[in-house]
Protein backbone atom coordinates (compact mmCIF):
# COMPACT_ATOMS: atom_id res chain seq x y z
CA UNK A 1 0.00 0.00 0.00
CA UNK A 2 1.08 3.63 -0.96
CA UNK A 3 3.05 5.49 1.94
CA UNK A 4 -0.04 7.49 3.84
CA UNK A 5 1.49 11.30 4.16
CA UNK A 6 1.68 12.52 7.94
CA UNK A 7 -1.95 14.15 8.91
CA UNK A 8 -0.31 17.04 10.56
CA UNK A 9 -1.73 16.34 13.61
CA UNK A 10 0.11 15.02 17.27
CA UNK A 11 -1.17 14.48 20.04
CA UNK A 12 0.46 16.40 23.39
CA UNK A 13 -0.95 17.19 26.80
CA UNK A 14 1.25 20.00 27.12
CA UNK A 15 0.56 22.64 24.17
CA UNK A 16 2.39 25.38 25.56
CA UNK A 17 5.68 25.20 23.63
CA UNK A 18 3.44 25.34 20.66
CA UNK A 19 3.42 28.15 18.76
CA UNK A 20 -0.14 30.28 18.86
CA UNK A 21 -2.09 30.61 15.12
CA UNK A 22 -4.60 33.04 16.04
CA UNK A 23 -7.99 32.99 13.91
CA UNK A 24 -9.09 36.10 12.76
CA UNK A 25 -12.35 36.85 10.53
CA UNK A 26 -12.68 39.73 8.85
CA UNK A 27 -15.87 41.09 10.47
CA UNK A 28 -14.20 40.74 13.53
CA UNK A 29 -10.15 41.77 13.34
CA UNK A 30 -10.56 44.54 15.85
CA UNK A 31 -11.68 42.85 18.79
CA UNK A 32 -9.52 39.86 17.76
CA UNK A 33 -6.44 41.16 18.80
CA UNK A 34 -7.48 43.26 21.94
CA UNK A 35 -5.90 41.22 24.42
CA UNK A 36 -2.67 41.14 22.39
CA UNK A 37 -0.73 44.56 22.51
CA UNK A 38 0.47 45.65 19.36
CA UNK A 39 -0.42 42.43 17.37
CA UNK A 40 -3.12 44.18 15.48
CA UNK A 41 -0.52 47.00 14.14
CA UNK A 42 1.87 44.49 13.15
CA UNK A 43 -0.94 42.34 11.53
CA UNK A 44 -2.13 45.23 9.66
CA UNK A 45 1.23 46.61 8.77
CA UNK A 46 1.14 43.31 6.44
CA UNK A 47 -2.22 44.02 4.50
CA UNK A 48 -3.75 41.51 6.90
CA UNK A 49 -7.37 42.17 8.32
CA UNK A 50 -8.48 38.58 8.23
CA UNK A 51 -8.73 37.55 4.61
CA UNK A 52 -9.32 34.28 4.00
CA UNK A 53 -5.92 32.02 3.40
CA UNK A 54 -4.16 35.21 4.38
CA UNK A 55 -0.89 34.45 7.06
CA UNK A 56 0.63 37.24 8.92
CA UNK A 57 4.31 36.26 11.21
CA UNK A 58 4.02 38.02 13.98
CA UNK A 59 6.45 38.26 17.16
CA UNK A 60 5.06 38.37 20.82
CA UNK A 61 6.26 40.88 23.67
CA UNK A 62 8.68 38.20 24.52
CA UNK A 63 10.35 37.43 21.26
CA UNK A 64 8.66 34.22 20.59
CA UNK A 65 7.12 34.03 17.12
CA UNK A 66 3.19 33.64 16.51
CA UNK A 67 0.84 33.88 13.37
CA UNK A 68 -2.38 35.00 12.48
CA UNK A 69 -4.58 33.49 9.93
CA UNK A 70 -7.74 34.47 7.89
CA UNK A 71 -10.71 32.74 8.06
CA UNK A 72 -12.46 35.79 5.56
CA UNK A 73 -15.86 36.51 5.55
CA UNK A 74 -17.90 33.39 5.89
CA UNK A 75 -15.28 32.43 8.66
CA UNK A 76 -16.30 28.27 8.41
CA UNK A 77 -14.13 25.70 9.97
CA UNK A 78 -12.94 24.12 6.65
CA UNK A 79 -11.18 27.48 5.75
CA UNK A 80 -8.74 25.90 8.06
CA UNK A 81 -7.69 23.43 4.93
CA UNK A 82 -5.29 25.83 3.83
CA UNK A 83 -3.38 26.57 7.06
CA UNK A 84 -0.86 23.62 6.98
CA UNK A 85 0.01 24.67 3.55
CA UNK A 86 0.57 28.36 4.51
CA UNK A 87 3.02 27.72 7.62
CA UNK A 88 6.90 26.51 7.84
CA UNK A 89 7.34 23.28 9.68
CA UNK A 90 6.96 23.29 13.33
CA UNK A 91 4.38 22.47 16.37
CA UNK A 92 1.34 24.84 16.19
CA UNK A 93 -1.87 25.31 18.59
CA UNK A 94 -4.96 27.03 17.83
CA UNK A 95 -6.15 30.51 19.22
CA UNK A 96 -8.47 30.85 20.67
CA UNK A 97 -8.61 27.18 21.25
CA UNK A 98 -12.64 27.37 21.23
CA UNK A 99 -13.39 29.04 17.54
CA UNK A 100 -14.14 25.83 15.97
CA UNK A 101 -15.11 21.80 17.70
CA UNK A 102 -11.46 20.40 17.73
CA UNK A 103 -12.29 17.41 16.07
CA UNK A 104 -13.66 19.26 12.78
CA UNK A 105 -10.74 22.05 12.53
CA UNK A 106 -8.27 19.02 13.30
CA UNK A 107 -10.13 17.45 10.27
CA UNK A 108 -9.72 20.88 7.87
CA UNK A 109 -6.19 20.80 8.97
CA UNK A 110 -5.36 17.67 8.77
CA UNK A 111 -7.12 17.34 5.53
CA UNK A 112 -4.94 20.32 4.34
CA UNK A 113 -1.74 18.73 5.57
CA UNK A 114 -1.48 16.25 2.59
CA UNK A 115 1.56 15.96 0.14
CA UNK A 116 2.28 13.30 -2.59
CA UNK A 117 6.39 13.18 -2.37
CA UNK A 118 6.99 9.85 -2.78
CA UNK A 119 8.91 10.29 -5.99
CA UNK A 120 11.26 13.28 -4.78
CA UNK A 121 14.57 13.00 -3.91
CA UNK A 122 13.58 15.36 -0.40
CA UNK A 123 10.34 13.18 0.73
CA UNK A 124 9.59 12.87 4.31
CA UNK A 125 10.44 16.10 4.98
CA UNK A 126 9.35 18.26 8.23
CA UNK A 127 5.93 19.46 7.71
CA UNK A 128 3.78 21.22 10.23
CA UNK A 129 1.84 20.00 12.95
CA UNK A 130 -0.97 20.99 15.02
CA UNK A 131 -1.59 19.98 18.90
CA UNK A 132 -5.03 18.37 19.37
CA UNK A 133 -6.32 16.46 21.87
CA UNK A 134 -6.48 12.56 22.92
CA UNK A 135 -10.62 12.42 21.96
CA UNK A 136 -12.23 9.60 20.51
CA UNK A 137 -13.88 12.48 18.41
CA UNK A 138 -9.99 13.52 17.15
CA UNK A 139 -9.53 9.69 16.45
CA UNK A 140 -12.58 9.47 14.07
CA UNK A 141 -10.81 12.94 12.65
CA UNK A 142 -7.17 11.26 11.65
CA UNK A 143 -9.00 7.74 10.14
CA UNK A 144 -11.05 9.93 7.85
CA UNK A 145 -8.06 12.05 7.14
CA UNK A 146 -6.35 8.89 6.38
CA UNK A 147 -8.96 7.88 4.08
CA UNK A 148 -8.72 10.43 2.20
CA UNK A 149 -4.72 10.57 1.81
CA UNK A 150 -5.07 6.65 1.16
CA UNK A 151 -7.58 7.50 -1.90
CA UNK A 152 -5.14 10.61 -2.71
CA UNK A 153 -2.00 8.32 -3.22
CA UNK A 154 -3.65 5.49 -5.13
CA UNK A 155 -4.31 8.25 -7.71
CA UNK A 156 -1.41 10.43 -7.76
CA UNK A 157 0.57 7.09 -8.12
CA UNK A 158 1.13 6.56 -11.73
CA UNK A 159 0.07 3.66 -13.97
CA UNK A 160 3.23 2.26 -14.11
CA UNK A 161 3.27 1.45 -10.25
CA UNK A 162 -0.62 1.11 -10.02
CA UNK A 163 -1.65 -1.57 -12.35
CA UNK A 164 -4.85 -4.16 -11.44
CA UNK A 165 -2.26 -6.21 -9.39
CA UNK A 166 -1.35 -3.09 -7.24
CA UNK A 167 -5.11 -2.40 -6.96
CA UNK A 168 -5.43 -6.37 -5.46
CA UNK A 169 -2.65 -5.78 -3.13
CA UNK A 170 -4.16 -3.10 -1.37
CA UNK A 171 -7.30 -4.86 -1.37
CA UNK A 172 -5.80 -7.78 0.20
CA UNK A 173 -3.97 -5.69 3.02
CA UNK A 174 -7.13 -4.06 3.76
CA UNK A 175 -8.88 -7.43 3.72
CA UNK A 176 -6.27 -8.72 6.12
CA UNK A 177 -6.24 -5.90 8.69
CA UNK A 178 -10.02 -6.58 9.18
CA UNK A 179 -10.75 -9.79 9.22
CA UNK A 180 -12.53 -9.42 5.94
CA UNK A 181 -12.74 -11.97 2.91
CA UNK A 182 -11.05 -11.39 -0.73
CA UNK A 183 -11.99 -13.12 -4.01
CA UNK A 184 -10.13 -12.25 -7.72
CA UNK A 185 -10.90 -13.72 -10.71
CA UNK A 186 -7.97 -13.00 -13.30
CA UNK A 187 -7.49 -13.32 -17.09
CA UNK A 188 -9.44 -15.91 -18.85
CA UNK A 189 -10.88 -17.01 -16.04
CA UNK A 190 -13.31 -14.19 -16.26
CA UNK A 191 -14.90 -15.67 -18.82
CA UNK A 192 -15.55 -19.06 -16.56
CA UNK A 193 -17.02 -16.84 -13.94
CA UNK A 194 -19.15 -14.64 -16.05
CA UNK A 195 -17.92 -11.88 -16.57
CA UNK A 196 -17.47 -11.17 -20.22
CA UNK A 197 -17.38 -7.60 -20.14
CA UNK A 198 -14.57 -7.05 -18.08
CA UNK A 199 -12.72 -9.24 -20.06
CA UNK A 200 -13.41 -7.65 -22.75
CA UNK A 201 -12.21 -4.14 -21.46
CA UNK A 202 -9.32 -5.59 -20.21
CA UNK A 203 -8.06 -8.10 -22.68
CA UNK A 204 -5.56 -6.08 -24.72
CA UNK A 205 -3.42 -5.15 -21.69
CA UNK A 206 -0.26 -7.14 -21.28
CA UNK A 207 -0.25 -10.53 -19.49
CA UNK A 208 1.05 -8.47 -15.81
CA UNK A 209 -1.76 -6.41 -15.98
CA UNK A 210 -4.62 -8.62 -16.88
CA UNK A 211 -7.69 -7.69 -15.89
CA UNK A 212 -9.57 -8.63 -12.74
CA UNK A 213 -12.59 -8.47 -10.74
CA UNK A 214 -11.54 -8.00 -7.06
CA UNK A 215 -14.73 -8.68 -4.31
CA UNK A 216 -14.02 -7.82 -0.77
CA UNK A 217 -16.39 -8.80 1.98
CA UNK A 218 -16.54 -7.88 5.53
CA UNK A 219 -18.80 -8.35 8.48
CA UNK A 220 -19.33 -5.87 11.18
CA UNK A 221 -18.97 -6.79 14.74
CA UNK A 222 -22.02 -7.16 15.96
CA UNK A 223 -23.44 -7.47 12.05
CA UNK A 224 -26.22 -10.69 12.38
CA UNK A 225 -27.54 -12.72 9.90
CA UNK A 226 -30.17 -9.75 8.89
CA UNK A 227 -27.92 -6.73 8.94
CA UNK A 228 -28.18 -4.36 6.79
CA UNK A 229 -26.49 -5.50 3.56
CA UNK A 230 -24.12 -2.42 1.34
CA UNK A 231 -22.61 -2.92 -1.61
CA UNK A 232 -19.79 -0.52 -3.11
CA UNK A 233 -18.85 -0.85 -6.49
CA UNK A 234 -16.43 0.74 -8.15
CA UNK A 235 -14.44 1.96 -11.51
CA UNK A 236 -11.03 0.53 -11.79
CA UNK A 237 -9.46 1.44 -14.79
CA UNK A 238 -5.73 1.75 -14.22
CA UNK A 239 -5.28 3.48 -17.17
CA UNK A 240 -7.64 4.61 -19.88
CA UNK A 241 -5.63 4.96 -23.21
CA UNK A 242 -9.25 5.54 -24.74
CA UNK A 243 -8.62 1.92 -26.69
CA UNK A 244 -8.66 2.07 -30.56
CA UNK A 245 -11.09 5.42 -30.09
CA UNK A 246 -7.77 6.41 -29.05
CA UNK A 247 -7.49 9.27 -26.73
CA UNK A 248 -5.35 12.67 -27.94
CA UNK A 249 -2.53 13.30 -25.65
CA UNK A 250 -3.92 16.26 -23.71
CA UNK A 251 -6.80 13.85 -23.16
CA UNK A 252 -4.55 11.15 -21.66
CA UNK A 253 -2.10 12.43 -19.91
CA UNK A 254 -3.37 11.98 -16.57
CA UNK A 255 -5.80 9.00 -16.70
CA UNK A 256 -4.09 7.75 -14.39
CA UNK A 257 -6.63 8.78 -12.16
CA UNK A 258 -9.16 6.66 -14.25
CA UNK A 259 -9.10 4.29 -10.95
CA UNK A 260 -10.24 7.01 -8.67
CA UNK A 261 -13.11 5.37 -7.89
CA UNK A 262 -11.52 2.00 -6.59
CA UNK A 263 -9.45 4.06 -4.98
CA UNK A 264 -12.33 5.98 -2.94
CA UNK A 265 -14.31 2.57 -2.63
CA UNK A 266 -11.05 0.71 -0.88
CA UNK A 267 -10.66 3.90 1.20
CA UNK A 268 -14.38 4.41 1.97
CA UNK A 269 -14.46 0.63 2.82
CA UNK A 270 -11.43 0.50 5.46
CA UNK A 271 -12.41 3.55 6.95
CA UNK A 272 -16.01 1.36 7.29
CA UNK A 273 -14.30 -1.04 8.80
CA UNK A 274 -12.60 0.91 11.12
CA UNK A 275 -15.32 2.42 12.70
CA UNK A 276 -17.07 -1.26 13.50
CA UNK A 277 -20.43 -0.15 11.59
CA UNK A 278 -22.65 -3.34 12.03
CA UNK A 279 -23.14 -3.84 8.37
CA UNK A 280 -22.50 -6.64 5.81
CA UNK A 281 -20.32 -4.82 3.43
CA UNK A 282 -19.29 -6.01 -0.03
CA UNK A 283 -16.45 -4.34 -2.19
CA UNK A 284 -16.87 -5.06 -6.19
CA UNK A 285 -14.25 -3.47 -8.35
CA UNK A 286 -13.07 -4.55 -11.64
CA UNK A 287 -9.51 -3.04 -12.26
CA UNK A 288 -8.35 -3.04 -15.98
CA UNK A 289 -6.42 -1.45 -18.38
CA UNK A 290 -7.87 -0.15 -21.46
CA UNK A 291 -4.86 -0.44 -23.23
CA UNK A 292 -4.33 -0.74 -27.43
CA UNK A 293 -3.19 -4.05 -28.75
CA UNK A 294 -4.02 -6.80 -31.64
CA UNK A 295 -6.87 -7.97 -28.97
CA UNK A 296 -8.59 -4.48 -28.11
CA UNK A 297 -12.23 -4.25 -28.69
CA UNK A 298 -13.25 -2.44 -31.56
CA UNK A 299 -15.90 -0.12 -32.37
CA UNK A 300 -19.05 -1.86 -33.73
CA UNK A 301 -18.46 -5.29 -31.30
CA UNK A 302 -21.31 -6.97 -29.94
CA UNK A 303 -20.26 -7.69 -26.10
CA UNK A 304 -22.24 -10.16 -23.85
CA UNK A 305 -22.45 -8.82 -20.70
CA UNK A 306 -23.36 -10.64 -17.36
CA UNK A 307 -26.92 -9.85 -16.52
CA UNK A 308 -27.50 -10.93 -20.57
CA UNK A 309 -28.04 -8.02 -22.35
CA UNK A 310 -26.18 -7.21 -24.91
CA UNK A 311 -24.23 -4.08 -25.67
CA UNK A 312 -22.84 -2.30 -28.67
CA UNK A 313 -20.01 -0.85 -28.63
CA UNK A 314 -20.21 2.73 -29.85
CA UNK A 315 -17.27 4.59 -29.06
CA UNK A 316 -14.23 1.85 -27.04
CA UNK A 317 -13.48 4.77 -24.99
CA UNK A 318 -16.55 4.55 -22.76
CA UNK A 319 -14.97 1.82 -20.95
CA UNK A 320 -15.96 2.07 -17.60
CA UNK A 321 -19.80 1.78 -17.69
CA UNK A 322 -19.25 -1.49 -19.20
CA UNK A 323 -17.11 -2.79 -16.47
CA UNK A 324 -19.63 -1.83 -13.83
CA UNK A 325 -22.45 -3.56 -15.52
CA UNK A 326 -20.85 -6.56 -14.53
CA UNK A 327 -19.80 -5.34 -11.22
CA UNK A 328 -23.31 -3.71 -10.53
CA UNK A 329 -24.92 -7.13 -11.74
CA UNK A 330 -22.98 -9.21 -9.04
CA UNK A 331 -24.15 -6.66 -6.59
CA UNK A 332 -27.32 -7.16 -7.50
CA UNK A 333 -26.61 -11.25 -6.84
CA UNK A 334 -26.34 -10.24 -3.08
CA UNK A 335 -29.57 -8.22 -3.05
CA UNK A 336 -27.62 -5.35 -0.93
CA UNK A 337 -29.82 -2.97 0.71
CA UNK A 338 -28.18 0.07 -0.27
CA UNK A 339 -25.69 0.13 -3.32
CA UNK A 340 -23.27 3.05 -4.21
CA UNK A 341 -21.42 3.20 -7.51
CA UNK A 342 -18.13 5.67 -7.59
CA UNK A 343 -16.72 6.52 -11.11
CA UNK A 344 -14.42 8.86 -13.26
CA UNK A 345 -17.10 8.60 -15.62
CA UNK A 346 -17.58 11.11 -17.80
CA UNK A 347 -16.23 14.84 -18.74
CA UNK A 348 -19.86 15.80 -19.20
CA UNK A 349 -20.45 16.15 -15.24
CA UNK A 350 -17.42 18.23 -15.08
CA UNK A 351 -19.25 20.37 -17.97
CA UNK A 352 -22.43 20.47 -15.80
CA UNK A 353 -20.91 21.17 -12.06
CA UNK A 354 -17.35 21.72 -12.33
CA UNK A 355 -14.15 19.77 -11.19
CA UNK A 356 -15.60 20.13 -7.57
CA UNK A 357 -18.95 19.30 -7.09
CA UNK A 358 -19.68 15.81 -7.98
CA UNK A 359 -23.18 14.82 -9.80
CA UNK A 360 -24.84 11.84 -7.83
CA UNK A 361 -28.14 10.14 -9.39
CA UNK A 362 -30.71 8.36 -7.48
CA UNK A 363 -34.32 7.49 -7.77
CA UNK A 364 -35.00 7.55 -3.73
CA UNK A 365 -35.93 10.55 -2.45
CA UNK A 366 -35.00 9.46 1.61
CA UNK A 367 -31.34 9.03 -0.34
CA UNK A 368 -30.79 12.14 -2.03
CA UNK A 369 -31.87 14.08 1.04
CA UNK A 370 -29.66 12.35 3.21
CA UNK A 371 -26.65 13.06 0.80
CA UNK A 372 -27.54 16.38 0.45
CA UNK A 373 -27.51 16.79 4.29
CA UNK A 374 -24.43 15.02 4.82
CA UNK A 375 -22.86 16.94 2.05
CA UNK A 376 -23.31 20.07 3.56
CA UNK A 377 -22.57 18.88 7.22
CA UNK A 378 -19.22 17.40 6.13
CA UNK A 379 -18.30 19.91 3.61
CA UNK A 380 -17.99 17.35 1.06
CA UNK A 381 -19.71 19.18 -2.42
CA UNK A 382 -22.41 16.99 -4.04
CA UNK A 383 -25.44 17.95 -6.40
CA UNK A 384 -28.03 15.67 -7.73
CA UNK A 385 -29.13 15.56 -10.73
CA UNK A 386 -31.92 14.01 -12.53
CA UNK A 387 -32.35 10.11 -14.42
CA UNK A 388 -34.11 11.90 -16.84
CA UNK A 389 -36.08 8.24 -18.18
CA UNK A 390 -36.59 10.14 -21.56
CA UNK A 391 -32.94 9.88 -22.69
CA UNK A 392 -32.87 6.07 -22.26
CA UNK A 393 -34.35 5.87 -25.84
CA UNK A 394 -31.01 7.58 -26.74
CA UNK A 395 -29.03 4.18 -25.36
CA UNK A 396 -30.73 1.30 -27.59
CA UNK A 397 -28.67 -0.21 -29.45
CA UNK A 398 -29.04 -0.52 -33.34
CA UNK A 399 -28.58 -4.69 -33.84
CA UNK A 400 -28.02 -5.05 -29.47
CA UNK A 401 -29.80 -4.14 -26.46
CA UNK A 402 -28.03 -1.28 -25.60
CA UNK A 403 -25.08 0.79 -26.61
CA UNK A 404 -22.55 2.41 -24.72
CA UNK A 405 -22.26 5.66 -26.34
CA UNK A 406 -25.69 7.78 -26.14
CA UNK A 407 -27.38 9.24 -29.35
CA UNK A 408 -25.98 12.93 -30.37
CA UNK A 409 -29.46 14.47 -29.54
CA UNK A 410 -29.12 13.22 -25.73
CA UNK A 411 -25.94 15.54 -25.18
CA UNK A 412 -26.34 14.99 -21.28
CA UNK A 413 -23.65 12.38 -21.23
CA UNK A 414 -23.54 12.09 -17.39
CA UNK A 415 -27.00 11.34 -17.15
CA UNK A 416 -27.26 8.96 -19.96
CA UNK A 417 -23.97 7.29 -18.61
CA UNK A 418 -26.15 6.86 -15.56
CA UNK A 419 -28.99 5.96 -17.13
CA UNK A 420 -26.90 3.06 -18.79
CA UNK A 421 -26.01 1.62 -14.90
CA UNK A 422 -29.38 2.01 -13.97
CA UNK A 423 -30.32 -1.05 -16.21
CA UNK A 424 -28.16 -3.09 -14.37
CA UNK A 425 -28.27 -1.78 -10.81
CA UNK A 426 -29.99 -3.63 -7.90
CA UNK A 427 -33.31 -3.16 -7.27
CA UNK A 428 -33.62 -4.64 -4.17
CA UNK A 429 -33.11 -1.95 -2.34
CA UNK A 430 -31.44 1.56 -3.47
CA UNK A 431 -28.94 2.67 -5.55
CA UNK A 432 -27.20 6.05 -6.22
CA UNK A 433 -24.14 6.22 -8.72
CA UNK A 434 -21.46 9.34 -8.27
CA UNK A 435 -19.91 10.57 -10.76
CA UNK A 436 -16.53 11.67 -9.18
CA UNK A 437 -13.69 13.65 -10.71
CA UNK A 438 -10.83 12.45 -8.32
CA UNK A 439 -8.87 15.33 -9.40
CA UNK A 440 -7.72 19.10 -8.55
CA UNK A 441 -6.45 20.57 -11.96
CA UNK A 442 -5.14 23.48 -10.30
CA UNK A 443 -3.44 24.28 -6.64
CA UNK A 444 -4.46 26.22 -3.66
CA UNK A 445 -3.61 25.86 -0.02
CA UNK A 446 -4.87 22.61 1.18
CA UNK A 447 -5.64 21.79 -2.23
CA UNK A 448 -2.45 20.63 -4.40
CA UNK A 449 -2.53 20.06 -7.85
CA UNK A 450 -3.59 16.88 -8.53
CA UNK A 451 -5.74 13.82 -6.66
CA UNK A 452 -8.83 14.94 -4.97
CA UNK A 453 -10.87 12.65 -2.39
CA UNK A 454 -14.49 13.42 -2.97
CA UNK A 455 -17.81 12.14 -1.83
CA UNK A 456 -15.78 10.04 1.01
CA UNK A 457 -16.22 11.91 3.89
CA UNK A 458 -20.29 12.31 2.95
CA UNK A 459 -20.74 9.03 2.04
CA UNK A 460 -19.08 7.80 6.00
CA UNK A 461 -21.73 10.16 7.99
CA UNK A 462 -24.81 9.21 5.75
CA UNK A 463 -23.79 4.87 6.50
CA UNK A 464 -22.68 6.38 10.06
CA UNK A 465 -26.20 8.12 10.59
CA UNK A 466 -27.94 5.18 9.02
CA UNK A 467 -26.37 2.38 10.77
CA UNK A 468 -23.91 3.44 13.27
CA UNK A 469 -21.10 1.87 14.86
CA UNK A 470 -18.63 2.13 17.78
CA UNK A 471 -17.10 5.15 18.87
Amino acid sequence: MPHTRHDGLVLEADAGAAVPVRLVDEASFETAFADAGDLAAKALAQDFRGQAGRLAVLTLGDGSPAFAYGLGKEAEVFALRGLAGRLPSGTYRLEPANRFPEAEAALAFALGSYVFDRYRADHGKPRPRLVVADTPQIAEARRIAAAAALAKDLVNTPANDMGPRQIETVAQEIAEAHDATLNVVVGEALLDENYPAVHAVGRAAAPHRAPRMIELSWTGPGAGAHAPKVALVDKGVVFDTGGLDLKPSSAMRNMKKDMGGAAHALALARLVMQAGLPVRLTVLVPAVENAVSGDAMRPGDILATRKGLSVEVGNTDAEGRLILADALTRAAELAPDLTLDLATLTGAARVALGPEVVPFYTDDEALAGDLAAASLATHDPLWRLPLWKPYEEGLTGDIADLKNDPDGWVQAGSVAAALFLKRFAPTSGVWAHFDIFAWNSRARPGWPAGAEAQAIRAIFALLQRRYGGKA
